[in-house]
């Protein structure tokens, strides 16, 4: 990791990947600005691991650049997301289309303009982005989400065009199926933990911050643009998941 990383700003943190990413940088002794709307969840992690909590909805750059304030950010991670529905797409309320398209695309796309120019000036920075394998391939009853995810990871390609020659880097996190809150609206707590995660091996949320620890820990001049990480159990790049039998 660059010595000069202190601050790093984690979008999406009361529970699953953003929690454990959050955990994992303050363990490397960055000061993390975490950013959720749950006040209790947020509480506890500035408790349990000394996180600087932001309660503010993701797609509201104007108050969290307020509680940045002259904060220098070095690191953002997008983690926060949406899968609101797992409908087919013509059945989709419109209010869904536009709900995962400004979380998932449109919130990361501004706060990365809120702190990139400070980055530019300074020529350090690492902007990293959650994409999901349903970015990179279709699935059924993502014709919303799947794009948005899509649209995130060509943005991270276009910034390192843009970017290159200023020592910022860009990584894009592609995971397959992760043990996360991301299908409690579209299915239910209850069903998405007998459909998707019971007598199966997904991802744990540490597994990913794990990895985020990493990317970051290289030196300054490596990048790592895409990592795609899957269960063992999961096909790589389709659906398909098997119980484990072992």
């Amino acid at each position: 990791m660059s010595d000069a990383y202190r601050t790093a700003l984690v979008t999406g943190v009361t529970s699953g990947i953003g929690r454990a990413t959050v955990f994992k940088l303050c363990a490397m002794g960055l000061t993390v600005l975490a950013v959720g709307r749950n006040e209790e969840a947020l509480a506890a992690l500035s408790t349990e691991c000394g996180a600087l909590p932001i309660k503010a909805d993701v797609r509201d750059t104007r108050v969290i650049a307020e509680e940045i304030g002259d904060r220098e950010i070095d690191i953002l991670v997008n983690n926060a997301g949406i899968l609101s529905t797992r409908a087919s797409f013509q059945e989709i309320d419109p209010d869904e289309i536009d709900a995962m398209i400004d979380i998932n695309l449109k919130a990361p796309m501004h706060l990365t303009r809120l702190v990139l120019p400070g980055m530019v000036a300074r020529r350090r920075g690492h902007l990293i982005y959650l994409g999901s394998s349903g970015g990179l391939a279709p699935f059924p009853s993502m014709g919303a989400y799947g794009p948005s995810k899509a649209g995130l990871s060509l943005f991270c390609d276009n910034l390192r065009c843009d970017l290159l020659g200023t020592s910022i880097r860009v990584s894009e996190i592609v995971p397959g199926r992760v043990q996360t809150d991301l299908y409690r609206t579209a299915l239910g707590a209850e069903q998405a933990r007998s459909a998707l995660y019971d007598g199966y091996r997904p991802i744990q949320p540490e597994h990913i911050a794990s990895l985020i620890g990493t990317v970051i820990d290289l030196p300054a001049f490596v990048d790592v643009a895409r990592i795609e990480v899957f269960p063992t159990d999961q096909a790589t790049g389709g659906g398909l998941m098997v119980k484990f039998d072992g």
